[in-house]
């Protein structure tokens, strides 16, 4: 399934729906972050996605990350919240969803980079590199907010 992201366009659909949903900011011992080039918008993004009913909303982290890049991690801490109404996904069948993602930090434990069905791609990018991947602006966002050693309080936006 493709998907469209619009972020404040006055010509994006009407949201139909809302999935909570994560993001991770996974960072390896040479402070490299992982990123997952995203098969449903061609866009490079941190692992995550939706929660499924049963599991606590750290372990649907923990689940998306092993899911999509083959990494096994542990969750530190949130980054925040993002659910920015004017921010909306738009699926090929008709969902359009609200944003709805929590961010967390987490670090690896364990694993193996691999691809999915939802990552063509799967690497670790040093912070530098960033301004040369295609990023949608709201996940640079997350990206950003999970970088900064001094935030101390999770972003609510």
């Amino acid at each position: 399934m493709s998907r469209i992201d619009y972020f404040r366009d006055p010509k994006a659909p009407k949201a139909n729906s809302v999935v909570p949903s994560v993001t991770v900011v996974i960072r390896d011992d040479a402070g490299r972050l992982l990123l997952i080039h995203k098969t449903d918008n061609n866009l490079w993004a941190l692992p995550g996605g939706g929660h499924d009913i049963g599991e606590r909303i750290a372990e649907t982290a923990v689940r998306e990350v092993r899911e999509e890049t083959g990494m096994d991690v542990e969750v530190d801490d949130i980054v925040g919240l993002y659910t920015d109404p004017e921010h909306v996904l738009a699926y090929d069948d008709g969902e359009v969803r609200q944003q709805f993602s929590i961010c967390f930090r987490a670090h690896p434990v364990g694993g193996s980079l691999r691809t999915s069905s939802e990552s063509k791609e799967v690497r670790w990018v040093a912070p530098t590199d960033l301004d040369g991947l295609d990023i949608h602006p709201s996940m640079m966002l997350r990206i950003r907010h999970g970088l900064d050693a001094s935030r101390r309080e999770p972003y609510l936006g």
